[in-house]
């Protein structure tokens, strides 16, 4: 007799979670987005009531210095470039002599002392005086050089004799600056599609915000870091919602980033009245403080502290949200415990990348100032008690250590949230497809 082969165990058609490796977070059950939207209505409802009651209407008025970037501007354009002598126009250019002395080196004649330098004759384009020319001599080592039909920006000191009222003060930089925002727009829109162009649009609203509120508001006296915060959380909502969809996903990471950005808040404060950092350490503080007396530096530096934390904020957030929603997707039966140990393994990578690339982009901002230190020979004590490198310091650790907070913060939010959630059974799931082949007999 053939011996009857033992039935082998079928496969077991069990429901497979729908994950979505690109795309949209599956839908929770009503009653959690009722529990989410109950949390954050009345955080949304308090950034709408802080903006309305903050709102500047606009920069307030003040009579022009002169003096920096208080200047009144107008646009120009170089017409005519042609060279002269400086020893005519009654320049005398510092050149360096062989020997470093300054003294002119042996065989050097009148053309080393003299020089040749350049007198542009420059057109007003803009303004009352439009078509009005003026002569601007430049020397032979002047780091900027004029050429024929370059467009300029210019300053205008009515106070001043009217041959001496219009001075070039930069270079027209309009059509570079276009140009490459119009590729950087292309590019996000070409890889991103909508959700890049939903990017744009939602960078377009932060910069609105920045410029129509949080700044006017300062400079009219509201609390810094009040304003800060109402801006910032006003431009979260915006970019959050906007880029990534209203859904209990992006609502975590919402929630997430409100947590990260109050403790960078406190932190902020608590460190810079222990330091006794002004916030006045810089040509242009300095220039502020002259023209409004009434605002508050150090505010000023912890409200740039909470806003230069938002942007790397968003990204940690909405990463370890959706790890730990694909997580539960891909593993229903994983507990909240076991998601939040999952999701933590993963952000401590996350957190090691971004703290070394805030700290260096802070670097790079600091970099001349770092390297006059060097050149000064100090030591790092006395480069660090400076109240210029101090502040950086400051700003650097305090939003670092949001940073960080912010991965357990939005993990552990997210774990609960996705664990609470009682989908409806059957709900989302497809049954995994099964072979049509037979067994084969013997």
């Amino acid at each position: 007799m053939t011996p009857t082969p033992e039935p082998r165990p079928e496969h077991r058609h069990e429901p497979l979670p729908h994950t979505h490796s690109h795309g949209a977070a599956a839908p929770v059950s009503a009653h959690l987005r009722k529990v989410i939207a109950a949390v954050l209505i009345p955080f949304a409802a308090a950034v709408v009531v802080g903006l309305v009651v903050l709102w500047p209407g606009g920069v307030p008025e003040h009579e022009r210095t002169g003096v920096g970037f208080d200047r009144q501007t107008e646009s120009g354009r170089v017409v005519k470039v042609e060279e002269v002598n400086c020893a005519d126009v009654n320049v005398q250019p510092q050149q360096p002599s062989a020997d470093g002395s300054g003294r002119p080196a042996p065989g050097e004649g009148q053309e080393q002392a003299g020089g040749t330098c350049k007198r542009a004759t420059i057109e007003v384009t803009s303004g009352k005086d439009k078509g009005r020319t003026f002569e601007e001599v430049i020397q032979p080592d002047a780091p900027r050089q004029l050429d024929t039909g370059q467009g300029v920006v210019v300053a205008y000191a009515p106070d001043a004799p009217r041959e001496l009222q219009y001075s070039v003060t930069d270079v027209d930089r309009g059509f570079p600056m276009t140009l490459l925002a119009a590729i950087f727009a292309l590019a996000v829109v070409v890889v991103g599609r909508l959700r890049g162009l939903m990017a744009l649009i939602a960078l377009a609203l932060s910069f609105a915000v920045l410029s129509f509120f949080i700044l006017p508001a300062i400079l009219h006296g509201s609390n810094p870091l009040i304003v800060a915060v109402v801006g910032s959380s006003a431009i979260m909502l915006i970019a959050l919602y906007m880029c990534h969809g209203l859904s209990a996903r992006t609502s975590v990471a919402a929630l997430g980033t409100l947590i990260s950005l109050l403790l960078i808040g406190l932190l902020g404060s608590l460190f810079i009245g222990w330091a006794e950092l002004t916030g006045n350490t810089s040509d242009e503080t300095g220039l502020i403080h002259g023209l409004y007396p009434e605002i508050d530096l150090s505010g000023l530096l912890l409200a740039g502290v909470v806003i230069g934390s938002l942007g790397v904020l968003d990204d940690v957030t909405v990463t370890q949200t959706s790890v730990v929603w694909e997580l539960k997707q891909a593993d229903e039966t994983m507990t909240a415990r076991q998601l939040y140990r999952a999701g933590l393994r993963i952000g401590r990578d996350h957190i090691a990348s971004v703290v070394n690339t805030l700290v260096l982009a802070y670097a790079g901002a600091s970099l001349p100032l770092l390297l006059l230190f060097s050149i000064a020979r100090s030591d790092v004590g006395t480069v660090a008690g400076s109240e210029v490198v101090a502040e950086e310091i400051v700003r650097t650790l305090v939003g670092s250590i949001g940073l960080v907070a912010s991965v357990p913060v939005t993990t552990g939010l997210a774990a609960l949230v996705v664990s609470a959630d009682r989908p409806v059974p059957g709900a989302g799931v497809r049954p995994r497809p099964t072979s049509r082949r037979g067994r084969r007999r013997k």
